[in-house]
């Protein structure tokens, strides 16, 4: 049964949060990151990526760009620009974007929970994002980005978070993209115990979003308990930051493709391959898919729909994935795209940016697009309960939890 406790966060000021509030760090690259703290030197990018403290001759991953991140970490907090609750609690996290609200639980969840799969993932981590994660968590001795967890809708848990969010939010501020950030406080104590049972009657949460978070604290958990003297149950690091959302209020964006060239076809031979296994029907405006096994193509100037004949349509959680289909009919057997997550012909473009960004790639630095259908909730719950694991850049979820407004120290 899961384990999903309240803790002791530190918290920025309310008079700085909005400055201070990140997204992700694995957003940007290293000169998007340096200009966002250019503009803005509260923001808690500058912590998650302190290489934006040093010129570009400084290795992103050198020692000195961790030791500075926890540098800049312990003054804000010495500073009195982060306070520590005096009391451990929940806290109520709403996002609200294009008037579409999720609102989750943040908490600490349990790295035991996720070694014995109450927990479950549904990617494959990189040992070399791992580890620099390992090492900011572990140097900053905090962690400073919460995982995505999602879980079954529970009427016990809405019933309380309801009510919390029915008085005034500790902030309420929105971010330059937009997005109405909403921050509770959950300090009756009746109300963090029924919480704590709901999850702890739950078999299964599941990793929406932030898998090499998950598995850096994990190893930081682990790291420490073998350095202990002895063994401590309740200690920090065998807890990790997290906001759990119910799944009937997630929505996950499609993760589109776009690859360099045809792989030696003109773009007739290139169709008619295509015909093998798919129904392509040339459109007159942009296509976007609506249903599942079909995708949009973009290809010198025009748009294709291609539907997947019923042959290479599967039950299976994996192999009946959209991405699994593209990928095993057309990316690999005809572009040559045998493992997406190294070939540098290939690139992927979240669905927040649009099809406008598909025919621009398209038409500058890529050959062909296309256009997925998204991934559902559903399909990644069953996923993760056959202990699968989905092809690389399934799924994108919108909006991003920001970084900053709670930090766990270990």
């Amino acid at each position: 049964m899961a384990i999903i406790k309240p803790f002791l966060a530190f918290r920025p000021r309310k008079d700085i949060v909005t400055e201070v509030a990140a997204l992700p760090y694995d957003v940007y690259n290293r000169e998007e990151a340096k200009e966002v703290v250019k503009g803005n030197p509260l923001s808690f990018l500058r912590i998650d990526r302190a290489e934006t403290a040093f010129d570009d001759s400084v290795d992103t991953y050198a020692p000195c760009v961790y030791a500075k991140a926890k540098e800049l970490l312990d003054a804000m907090i010495s500073k009195g620009e982060y306070i520590q609750d005096e009391t451990a609690m929940y806290y109520v996290y709403e996002l609200v974007m294009d008037g579409r609200s999720q609102t989750g639980i943040v908490a600490c969840a349990s790295i035991d929970d996720y070694i014995n799969g109450v927990i479950k993932k549904h990617e494959n981590t990189r040992a070399d994002k791992e580890l620099d994660r390992i090492t900011h968590v572990d140097t900053c001795n905090a962690q400073t980005g919460p995982i995505f967890l999602a879980y079954r809708a529970k009427e016990s848990i809405d019933n309380i978070v309801n009510k919390i969010k029915s008085t005034e939010p500790e902030y309420s501020f929105v971010s330059d993209d937009g997005i109405s950030h909403n921050v509770w406080l959950i300090t009756q104590g009746e109300d963090v115990k029924e919480i704590e049972k709901a999850f702890s009657d739950m078999s299964q949460i599941y990793i929406a979003d932030g898998h090499h978070r998950a598995a850096s604290a994990i190893k930081v958990g682990l790291k420490r308990r073998d350095e202990a003297v002895s063994y401590d149950a309740g200690a920090e690091y065998n807890f990790f930051l997290s906001v759990l959302f119910p799944d009937n209020q997630l929505k996950i964006l499609p993760y589109n493709r776009v690859v360099s060239d045809l792989n030696g076809y003109n773009k007739e031979e290139f169709i008619e391959k295509i015909r093998e296994n798919f129904n392509v029907e040339k459109v007159s405006k942009t296509f976007s898919p609506e249903e599942k096994c079909t995708f949009g193509m973009y290809l010198e100037g025009n748009w294709y729909k291609l539907t997947a004949n019923d042959n290479i349509k599967s039950n299976d959680p994996v192999s009946g994935l959209d991405v699994s289909i593209l990928q095993d009919y057309l990316l690999g057997p005809i572009l040559g795209i045998k493992d997406p997550r190294v070939d540098n012909r290939i690139d992927f473009v979240g669905g927040i940016r649009g099809l406008g960004e598909l025919e621009r790639r398209a038409d500058s630095d890529m050959k062909v697009a296309f256009a997925m259908y998204p991934t559902s909730i559903k399909e990644l719950f069953d996923v993760a309960d056959a202990g699968m694991l989905m092809p690389p850049k399934s799924t994108w979820f919108e909006p991003k939890l920001r970084s900053g407004i709670f930090i766990h120290k270990l």
